[in-house]
Order: C-alpha cells, then structure tokens, then sequence
C-alpha cells in the first residue's frame, strides 16, 4: 500500500497502563552523526504529539521506527498489545485506474474499525485511574452511539465526508487516482488513512499539499480524533491548534515538553537566553584577557602575569550543551598494574558486641572490577567496605591482597584530614609530591580549581569543594584498589559529572557505596547486595541487576545467596488465570500509587524551573547594566536574590533528577513483574 503503512508493530513485551507505546534507551547512528542516544518517552493513546527538530535531525527515522519500518541501534520500542500504526509517509507514488472513492474506500471499514476502538476502549476503562474514569465513559458513549446509530455505518457516506474535507469534489469521486497529481494523491492516501481508523497516527508534514480550508477541516477532524497523533509540519498554527506535547531532536537528544509549540518555544528561549547571557559573559571575559596579553606579551616585568592569564585561558571552560559541566579531559597518575586477583576476604566474622554482621563473609574481586555495593541501611554494606580498606579489625578469617596491590580508602573522615592551613595546590602537592606544579594545577582544574582557586586556604572551601579536593588526593596516590563510602556526599551536579569523568578514566580496581543511581549506572559493571551477612553478587551493570533482582524476589520474598551473571533466567512460578488476573490488579494499583506522586511533582518542577530561570537571566541582564550601580542598596538586594535563585534551581534539577530515576525504577520494575506474572509460561 504505497504511502500507508497500517500494521501492528513488533511488540517487545506488552505495555500496560494507560500507555500506547513506550520507547527505552533507544539510540540511531548514521556513520558518524548520532541522531539521538538513549531516548526515552512514552505515548499515551488520546496523545497530540509535535515531533519537531532541523533537517537532518532524525525525525523521518524515528516515525520508521515507530512504524515498525527500521529498528534502533540500541534500546526497545513496545507497543501495546493489539495496538496498530497507520504512517503516513511525504512521498507517494500512484498509478492506479481505480476510481478515487474506490481506492480510499478499500482496506479496513470503518465499521470494523470503530469495532476495535470500541474494544480497545473496554479495555482501557478497565485499566484506569479514577480520575481518567468519567472522560474515557463519555468517550465509549459517544462511540457507542455512532456504533449503534439506526442503519448502522455507511462507509462510503464516510468517505465521501473525508474527501470533501480535504478539497475534494463530488466530480471527483468517480475519477481515475492516475489523473491526479502529487499534492492530491497526498491528500487522497490522507484520506484513506483517516478511513482506516488506526489507534496511532504517524503524519510526516501532513498539511503539505493542503489549502487553508483543508487544513482548518483536517486540524478539527484530529482534534476530535479518538487516536493517538505524532505529526511533524512546518505550519506552526496548525502545530499550536492540534498538539498537546512536543518532542524536540536537539544535539543527539530528544527533548520533551507538555504544552503546544508556541509554548516549547518560549520555554525553550528563555534555556537559550540564559546560555547565550553566559557565554556572552565569558566572551567578554576571554577578549579583556586577550587584550592584556597581547598589550604586555613583550615586557619582561609582565611575563609572569602574561603567562599566567594564558594558562588561565587554556584551562577555561567554555559554555556547553546538554551538559551541566563540560566533559574533562584529564589523566590522573596510572596505577600500577596488579595480579588478576586483587583481594579476598575468606571466612571472615565481624560483630559489634552481640550483633553478628558476618559470620562467614567470603568474597573475591578481580582486577578491572568496579564494584557498587547496594542494600538496605544498616545491613553492613559500609562494615564491608572498611573490611577491604583494612581499616576495621575483625574476629575471625583473613583478608589478603593480591599481587602488587595498593589500596586507597575514601570516606567521609577524609574531609576531616585535610590541613586546613594549607592552599588548595599545597594539600594536593603533600600528597603527589612527584608531580610538577604544572600537573598538579592541571588536575586541580579538572576538578574545578581554576585560576586564582588553587590558592584558597582550605579552611575558607565549602563541604563540596573539600570533597573535591580529598578526592583529587586519592587519585594521585597511584592506588590500584580504590574503596570509596559515599563520595557524592556534598557534591553538586558538575561536581559529580566530574567524578564520573574521573573515574571512567581510572585502569585500577573500584569498590564503592553511593545513594547516586546515576554514578553507579555510568561507573559499575558489578553489583554486591549484602543482605543477610552474605554478598549477593550480580556481574552486569545496574539496570540489568534491578531486573534480575525483581525476579529473584517475586513470589517468595527471598533471594538465593551466591553468584548471578546478566544472562541468568529462572523458571517463573505457575500461577492460574484467576491467580495471574489477582496478581496483575495488585501490581497494577500499587504501580499507580507509586507513580502519580512522582509525575505530579516532577510536572510541577517542570514548570517552576523555567519561571526562575527567567527571573535569573532578567537578573543577569540587570547586572549587565551599569546604570544599574548607582543604587549599593539596590545591587546588594539583587545579588541576594540572584544567590537565592540559583541555589532554588539547582534544589529543582537535583530533585528532578533524583525524581526521574525513582520513576524509571518504578516503572521498570513493574514492567518486570508484571511480565513474568502475565507470562504464557507462568
């Protein structure tokens, strides 16, 4: 069928929920330009969706993935069961004798089409929350009114409504599809696609080769549409009258806004003023430096000073995107290399007075491992952790390490080690004492102490900048097996992307504790549960260890002590069809229960963030004007407010952050319960 696709998608694993389609992680090379990495997003199915972005930029590639046409390079795409695509795609090619009403009319009727929304509905309203109740009864009314109007459908009275609608003369019902050009062919697949009634529509610049008068038609026809729609156009008033969201390909990503285009826009300039305010900011910054430089280069009584402000030029970062901090490019010391067993704990007990931690604790790590330590609090996953640094005797067993290792521990007492009458640059020579200044600043540096900061007393640093500072001296002390205990502790968002670039580029061994998700899904190929006095150890990164964890606990509560790799399976437990229906209701209540909380919140985040983003660059932009110093009063209250809006913020995207990996994990777990319940299997 030239120009229409309309077929179920290959489904990965049956989506539940008020949810239509479900795209996770899912990523598009084309040789060396990346199109989007890792995009997430779901489609509800009363959707009205923008796919917006430049040329090139991947959108005709994603509607063939959603249409089932190409597949990602990495991720899934699931629809829900039963679900169909109908895409309508910018090129068409006819050359048929059929008569136009003729060929829109065949294919799928409207009768049976309506037959499977009715069904879908049913199901739907089975599945909903409260509040989605009353809305989606109203809607299977309406069709059941249509379904049951006295004479039933007439199909071709349908057609005929469509085909006027969009221009059509009643003349030209009976003419070959082959007389007609370009601009209507489109209009004629358009119409066969409306007729066909699929529960997603997929419209690549539908108003193309449409007139004002069609257009108006065709915008009141998707309003009411009982469907989902995913449209990309170019006419930004039929944009603003259809959509209710838009997703944005920008910068390999894919960004995603509640509202129509108008309103993407102006949320997404007020993220762009204050990026070009900054980098203006920093231009005029480099230029006042460059200038110094090029005025003194030739003094010798200002070479130092020159020097200086060209090392200080080269370490400048400059303003990036999507990044919060640029991505550093530093090598710290490489460690030297050790045996390919790097520690091992052997029957070890450690108890404090009468409370037994372990009583027979064994565990081997292996070169290149690095190790998340996860559980509950209190369950001994720090007791582990000063076992391996050898900082914490025990009563029984022996820890030995392997060949050529030096271990490195890092806790939160660190920050109380450090010298507080020491500059930042002397704290860090007491430790690397073979390294030139000249590294030691380069180092520094990429943990952002530029310039005139590696000269602060480290008495005057802040909790985070102490962090920073202690974890720059571990990393220069050439240790092969670095132990860290919550080393996220009072870092920001750069900070913390920091660490992550740290430790990337790290060739020793790694055994860390964090409450930071996105450290150990970036930084961990091993996870250790320690539950029971017994390490649960899983060889695989953290996302397939939540999969694998849920399933170990289904049914029984209990995990079975030992060693999983990522390719584990395990026999689902048979359940009977009353049973998987119980047990599908249970899951499914407590999975809305866990997630509007979340979504509600991170909607309002969503909201407040760009107002005071707005109110922060109308700030700059008071600043920048000097008349604006005239009044000392006034400038000290509007720095205040400044300080005030950019810690509000950055409160806002930690705890939207935090809020969107609470939401994954939900979400993934119930999708994986729900699986092995729903399995034919099981």
């Amino acid at each position: 069928m030239p120009g229409i696709l309309i077929a179920p998608v290959r489904v990965c694993y049956t989506l539940a929920g008020l949810v239509m389609l479900s795209a996770s992680s899912i990523s598009k090379v084309f040789g060396n330009q990346v199109l989007f990495d890792k995009a997430s997003f779901t489609i509800g199915p009363r959707d009205r969706i923008a796919l917006i972005g430049p040329n090139g930029s991947g959108k005709t590639t994603l509607f063939n993935m959603l249409a089932g046409r190409a597949d990602p390079d990495q991720g899934e795409l699931s629809i829900r069961k039963g679900a169909t695509i109908g895409f309508l795609e910018q090129e068409i090619s006819l050359n048929s004798n059929r008569q136009l009403l003729d060929h829109v009319l065949e294919g799928a009727t409207r009768v049976s089409g309506l037959a499977h929304r009715l069904q879908f509905l049913q199901e739907e309203i089975g599945e909903a929350d409260s509040e989605d109740l009353d809305s989606l009864l109203r809607q299977l009314g309406e069709l059941q009114v249509q379904f049951e109007a006295e004479g039933g459908y007439d199909l071709e009275h349908e057609a005929q409504i469509v085909l006027g609608g969009l221009g059509f003369a009643d003349a030209d019902f009976s003419r070959p599809v082959a007389e007609f050009s370009g601009g209507w062919l489109m209009r004629a697949e358009l119409a066969k696609l409306l007729l066909l009634n699929p529960d997603m529509l997929l419209l690549d610049e539908p108003t193309n080769h449409l007139d004002l008068e069609s257009c108006i038609w065709f915008e009141d026809y998707l309003k009411s549409y009982q469907g989902a729609v995913l449209v990309t156009s170019h006419d930004r008033a039929f944009l603003n009258r259809v959509v209710n969201k838009v997703f944005a390909l920008e910068q390999e990503s894919l960004l995603m806004h509640h509202g129509n285009y108008d309103s993407y826009v102006t949320a997404r300039q007020r993220e762009i003023e204050v990026l070009h305010a900054t980098a203006e900011r920093q231009e005029r910054k480099i230029q006042q430096e460059m200038r110094f430089i090029e005025r003194f280069r030739a003094k010798n009584t200002k070479a130092t000073q020159v020097q200086s402000r060209i090392r200080k030029l080269e370490k400048m970062e400059r303003v990036s995107v999507p990044r919060t901090s640029a991505r550093i490019h530093f090598s710290f010391p490489a460690p030297p290399r050790s045996g390919e067993e790097v520690i091992k704990l052997s029957h070890v007990r450690k108890a404090y007075g009468n409370h037994v931690i372990y009583r027979d604790l064994n565990l081997t790590l292996q070169r290149g491992e690095r190790v998340a330590l996860v559980g509950p609090n209190g369950a001994g996953k720090t007791t582990l952790l000063r076992i391996l640094a050898g900082v914490l005797p025990f009563e029984r067993g022996e820890c030995s390490l392997g060949l050529n290792v030096s271990r490195a521990y890092y806790a939160q007492h660190q920050l109380e080690l450090l010298n507080l009458s020491n500059t930042v640059l002397e704290e860090l020579r007491g430790a690397a004492v073979d390294q030139s200044d000249t590294e030691l600043r380069t180092m520094l540096g990429g943990f952002l102490f530029r310039g005139d900061d590696v000269y602060k007393k480290v008495s005057v640093l802040s909790g985070g900048e102490k962090s920073r500072l202690a974890l720059a001296k571990m990393l220069t002390q050439r240790s092969n097996l670095l132990l860290m205990d919550e080393p996220t502790n009072h870092l920001d968002i750069p900070s913390r992307e920091i660490l992550t670039d740290a430790l990337e580029s790290y060739t020793g061994t790694l055994c860390f504790i964090t409450h930071d998700r996105t450290l150990i899904r970036e930084i961990a190929n091993m996870i250790i549960e320690v539950r029971a006095g017994q390490p649960i150890v899983y060889k695989g990164d953290y996302d397939g260890y939540l999969r694998w964890r849920e399933t170990k606990f289904e049914g029984s509560g209990q995990m079975s002590l030992g060693t999983a790799h990522a390719s584990d399976s395990d026999r689902a437990p048979r359940y009977s069809d009353k049973e998987r229906k119980r047990r599908d209701g249970e899951l499914r209540n407590r999975f809305y229960r866990q997630r509007a909380p979340l979504e509600r919140r991170i909607a309002e985040i969503e909201t407040e963030a760009p107002r005071c983003e707005g109110e922060l660059h109308e700030i700059n932009l008071m600043l920048a004007d000097p008349d604006h110093y005239s009044n000392a009063t006034l400038v000290m209250e509007t720095v205040e407010k400044k300080k005030r809006l950019e810690e509000h913020i950055e409160a806002l995207t930690v705890e939207w952050e935090r809020l969107l990996h609470d939401l994954e994990e939900v979400r993934t777990a119930f999708e994986s319960q729900r699986e092995r319940v729903l399995s034919p299997e099981s």
